[in-house]
């Protein structure tokens, strides 16, 4: 043999061997007290850093070479346990924590809830999800040190990198957010989900979502990019999920209120109890909003109840229920032309428009183990609710509508009914997931293999309203109205699988895969209205529409990871989406644009690469690179040919590529200096993003190519400042966006309406502080401190048309009592 062939054969050697000395530690974490399980223990190498977490039932495992290690077991409410192990074959370590009995001041239990990550990620794998090779960051809502009480979206999501927010919301009814140049309308490119189960209208035929869960229940909010398409959806933006507070391991019952007092009438309480009895565990609050708006005709007020029930069978099985309901009754104030808003952004020409929620959410969720190497969960759930709109969003009779006019001008004008929209969301499904680890080349490889099928029988009506000013929302006759009646079934089966495959003990690849059936259907009628060039009626006709849209198709994805050790990852993916357009869409009559009625599906891929990690103990960082490749996107342009000359249309208008770089870096500046920060706090944080668009194919006559896509401001920029001396914290945020088009034909100049036209550039400056004191909690703060003039919404339909101006300066005050 040649010395060539014994290296070949020693390297070979010494890789089987190397492969052949990992062992698994693995074990149960539970409570000293109740002998219940301790979930989201966080298990720390001493050396080299995080190693793994505990799942819903205390398990944890990890694989490792080495022969020994110093561990140590933390979270925030228990006494950290450390240990020493000496590892020559696979260990069962299980563990007992003991929880705090004394009293901490706020700043010690801030530090202790971020001594090593703020900036939270997504394990690889979390109970029966993957999330290896995809962009994830998690929200610490706790920590945020946002006004929670309005839900305000700038302060709160500050940390994900590129969202592009509507801020028109002043108690934060709806959430609206959007990014990578997706419309942030309702949040609707996202698939939004609470405790991992869809809490949508209807996720493929009305994908908006008009509740948002109050901020002051939230423990996480975990964000995952286009890839999630894969497990969670097909939606370009990928995953929103919210995450609830979990029940108070340590005590049977435990009460907290919080009551907020803000400018403009803002009052809102948010109580809740939390506790645990042997095997038993609940978690239950109730929010009430109510305000009269910075602008006349936008009162509000909201009623939301939310409980969780949980029962422990034993280590391996548990089953919990959750139960929401949402209402709320709000005046909308309209939309303003451009001239309006420049002149008084407190002005208001609608006093008739109205719009209510009745939102009702149930889950039921079984988790078994039924090994140390297979998990399995099984989610049922439901939505009944509806969605009723009621106003003036122009006259019918004019090609657009007219915010300038006050709708008391049309009063007596026979044709001046308000326009009712009512919708009817009923829809149920279940989830089912299985994952399981196994060995592959001498490495633990993970599977997961899901299912989901959903059912939605949903109705939607749109007609005359009453001619007054209450919320009324009920439909009155008159022949001279377009109306229309429709149901609107949906069935959808999907089935889903991801593998990471671990090459070696620092790479792995995440190839998966997503099979959907969808069956659409419209079954319905509407009126016509034929007029002459006065704009009278001549004719009333009355259509019918029953169609059925059945297609099915495979999405497919990878990923990849590469972590030479625990601080550092770099990480990739591509990923397939795909977007169902919705008939509620086509079929709902706007008088600010036309529906194409061969409007279709849209298609595309997204690309992540991108680095994250942490940098001498002191800095936590995720920048990366995306692309999204966006095909047949669904907007609105101005028709330049045909006998809808001269109209906006709502159609296919081509094929779209935006890309740009993201980057989120942390600096605790304390650690930087090695002060002792057991009293003291001082953190820094920079979220930017850079991204570029353009139109890269479409119609000719729609004349866009070469123009940049809308909601894609170039530049996006959050920052801020949290510092903290014991009891006493504060937070200093800056918030940068250019401008930005609101259409595809990329108009400066804005139409009379105000619908189409510029967003310009604006910034914000936001501060916040709290105070506590044993079982009392102050926080107070400033919204747009400057006092900045600015919006980020021209809307074509509700609550406008026109542009729906941002809160000026405001404040608020909390108290907390914890009982």
């Amino acid at each position: 043999m040649t010395l060539k062939d014994y290296k070949l054969l020693i390297a070979s050697f010494l890789l089987v061997f190397a492969l052949q000395a990992q062992h698994k530690v693995s074990g149960y974490i539970t409570h000293s007290d109740t002998n219940s399980i301790v979930e989201n223990v966080e298990v720390y190498d001493k050396v080299s850093g995080l190693l793994t977490s505990s799942d819903s039932n205390g398990y944890y495992e990890f694989v490792t070479s080495k022969n020994k290690m110093s561990l140590a077991f933390y979270i925030a409410e228990f006494r950290i346990f450390e240990q020493e192990l000496v590892i020559e074959d696979d260990v069962s370590f299980n563990v007992v924590l003991t929880p705090l009995k004394e009293e901490l001041s706020e700043i010690v239990i801030s530090a202790r809830k971020t001594k090593v990550f703020e900036l939270k990620r997504l394990k690889e794998v979390e109970e029966t999800a993957i999330y290896a090779g995809k962009k994830t960051e998690v929200i610490l809502v706790e920590q945020s040190m946002a006004n929670l009480a309005s839900n305000n979206a700038r302060q709160i999501y500050s940390q994900v990198a590129g969202l592009n927010i509507f801020q028109n919301d002043d108690a934060g009814l709806q959430l609206n957010i959007g990014g990578r140049g997706l419309d942030p309308n309702r949040t609707s490119n996202f698939n939004t989900r609470q405790n991992g189960y869809d809490i949508s209208a209807d996720v493929l035929g009305y994908p908006e979502s008009y509740y948002t869960p109050a901020s002051e229940g939230l423990e996480e909010i975990q964000v995952i990019r286009g890839a999630a398409s894969l497990q969670y959806g097909t939606q370009f933006g990928g995953l929103i999920n919210f995450k609830m507070k979990t029940p108070n391991a340590n005590k049977p019952i435990e009460l907290i209120t919080r009551n907020t007092l803000g400018s403009y009438g803002l009052y809102t309480n948010f109580s809740s109890l939390s506790g645990t009895i042997g095997k038993f565990s609940y978690y239950t609050y109730f929010n009430y909003k109510k305000g009269d708006g910075f602008r006349p005709n936008s009162q509000f007020e909201s009623k939301n109840v939310y409980a969780h029930v949980g029962y422990q069978f034993n280590e391996r099985t548990k089953i919990s229920a959750d139960i929401t309901h949402l209402y709320y009754l709000a005046q909308q104030a309209g939309g303003l032309t451009d001239a309006q808003f420049e002149d008084d952004i407190f002005q208001s020409n609608r006093k008739r428009n109205w719009f209510k929620i009745n939102w009702l959410l149930y889950n039921i969720k079984l988790s078994h183990k039924f090994s140390e190497k297979t998990n399995f969960t099984f989610n049922v759930f439901g939505l009944n609710a509806e969605r009723n709109a009621l106003g003036y969003r122009g006259n019918f009779r004019l090609p657009e509508p007219n915010p300038v006019l006050d709708d008391d001008e049309f009063f007596n004008n026979q044709y001046d009914f308000r326009d009712l929209i009512l919708g009817e969301y009923n829809n149920f499904g279940f989830e089912t997931r299985l994952l399981s680890n196994y060995n592959l080349f001498n490495q633990e490889s993970t599977f997961l293999i899901g299912a989901k099928y959903y059912n939605a029988s949903n109705v939607e009506s749109q007609g005359a309203g009453s001619r007054g000013i209450n919320p009324d929302f009920n439909f009155v006759e008159t022949g001279d109205y377009i109306n229309s009646d429709f149901d609107l079934p949906n069935e959808n089966i999907a089935v889903f699988g991801e593998n990471i495959l671990r090459l070696s003990d620092k790479f792995s690849i995440t190839p998966g895969f997503r099979f959907e059936y969808i069956k659409t259907q419209s079954k319905g009628e509407y009126t016509r209205i034929n007029r002459d060039a006065a704009g009278n009626p001549i004719a009333s006709i009355t259509e019918f529409d029953n169609r059925t849209n059945e297609r099915n198709f495979i999405l497919f994805g990878i990923g990849a990871s590469y972590k030479p050790n625990t601080s550092f990852e770099l990480y990739g993916n591509v990923s397939q989406n795909y977007r169902s357009v919705t008939f509620s869409d086509i079929r709902t009559v706007n008088p600010s644009f036309l529906v194409d009625e061969n409007i279709s599906d849209e298609k595309g891929q997204t690309l992540d690469l991108g680095v994250r990690g942490k940098w001498s103990k002191f800095v936590n960082y995720d920048i990366s690179a995306f692309g999204l490749f966006y095909n047949d996107r669904i907007g609105v342009i101005l028709e330049s040919e045909g006998p809808d000359k001269g109209n906006r249309l709502r159609t296919n208008i081509g094929d779209a590529l935006i890309f740009g770089f993201e980057s989120l870096v942390e600096w605790n500046v304390l650690s930087t200096f090695n002060i002792d920060n057991s009293n003291y706090k001082f953190t820094i944080f920079n979220n930017l993003s850079l991204i570029a668009s353009e139109y890269t194919s479409t119609i000719s006559r729609f004349g866009v190519e070469g123009n940049e896509v809308e909601f894609v401001p170039n530049v996006n920029l959050k920052s801020g400042l949290k510092f903290g001396y014991k009891n006493v914290l504060a937070s200093v945020q800056y918030s940068y966006l250019s401008d930005q088009f609101s259409d595809a034909s990329n108009a400066i100049e804005p139409n009379e309406s105000g619908t189409r036209g510029k967003i310009p550039a604006y910034s914000i400056l936001d501060l916040s502080l709290s105070y506590t004191y044993k079982m009392f909690k102050l926080e107070t703060g400033i919204n747009n401190v400057l006092d900045e003039t600015y919006f980020t919404r021209r809307a074509t339909g509700y609550p406008g048309p026109g542009i729906i101006p941002s809160a000026p300066r405001n404040w608020f005050t909390t108290l907390q009592i914890t009982f």
